[in-house]
């Protein structure tokens, strides 16, 4: 499984969300490749993930993309990244 951590930039707060993605997972039991990316690349790299996580203010510029997006309106609070993550992946 793979899944994208998207912010504005792909340096600062993307980095965090992959962090407590990272978190969530071990949490949840499972395992996936996590990137953090900017905007402008998780359009192409969206195609071959399984699911991008971003802010609500950034989904709508990802386009028209098969892939499911999870929106996280605080990427610090680690119970939301891990119900978003959890309802997304269907567990």
């Amino acid at each position: 499984m793979r899944i994208i951590a998207v912010c504005g930039m792909g340096i600062g707060t993307s980095v965090l969300l992959k962090m407590n993605i990272d978190q969530a997972l071990e949490a949840l039991g499972e395992t996936a490749d996590v990137e953090a990316s900017d905007i402008s690349s998780a359009r192409g790299a969206a195609a071959s993930a399984d699911l991008v996580m971003t802010s609500a203010e950034l989904a709508p510029q990802l386009g028209d993309i098969d892939t499911p997006i999870a929106v996280v309106n605080n990427f610090v609070d680690q119970d939301e990244v891990r119900e978003k993550l959890a309802a997304a992946l269907d567990l």
